[in-house]
């Protein structure tokens, strides 16, 4: 979270709009809170959230990341 969180802040700082992917778990961390946009993407477990590259790519596609 702390190294997202970092990447984040520079991102913003360069005027590039950031968005966030989180587990349930992570619902209320700090990356999570200093996107300008976040998504869930499942539950706790990383099986069923983080290593979902799926859900990953098309929560990517929905919000119109282009990176």
């Amino acid at each position: 979270g702390e190294i997202a969180l970092r990447i984040m802040r520079t991102g913003q700082k360069m005027g590039i709009r950031c968005i966030a992917v989180y587990s349930e778990a992570d619902h209320d961390a700090p990356f999570v809170r200093a996107a300008d946009q976040s998504f869930p993407i499942g539950p706790a477990a990383a099986s069923e959230s983080y290593l979902r590259v799926d859900k990953i790519l098309e929560t990517a596609r929905q919000s119109g990341a282009d990176a």
